[in-house]
């Protein structure tokens, strides 16, 4: 289980590893007891589908599967540039996301 939430939901991130390397994407989910989450467009996998009322024909779809969390770096919006994921504690005790290179605020 994770602690910290250093990837969330719509941040865009960059998979580091393995065959769909250098790809980038927004984060459509985040499974935090197995560690993994959703890219749009990357990690399709092809999936036979049933005939249903709703899906007449059936056939094969492609749809995302998930990614482990380590194997994405999220993509800073200011700097544009994949870092790691920092915690500042503001004034007011709210803790807030950074990025490690150009030292901004994410969320």
């Amino acid at each position: 289980m994770l602690k910290f939430k250093k990837i969330k939901k719509q941040d865009t991130v960059e998979v580091i590893t393995g065959k769909e390397k250098g790809k980038q994407g927004k984060v459509i989910e985040v499974n935090r007891e197995k560690g993994g989450v959703l890219i749009e467009g990357v990690n399709l996998v092809r999936k036979t589908m049933r005939k249903t009322k709703v899906n007449p024909l059936g056939g094969i779809k492609d749809v995302e599967a998930f990614l482990d969390i380590s194997n994405v770096m999220l993509v800073c919006p200011k700097c544009g540039k994949k870092t790691r994921v920092g915690f500042k504690i503001r004034e007011d005790k709210s803790r807030v996301r950074i990025c490690k290179k150009c030292k901004s605020e994410i969320d």
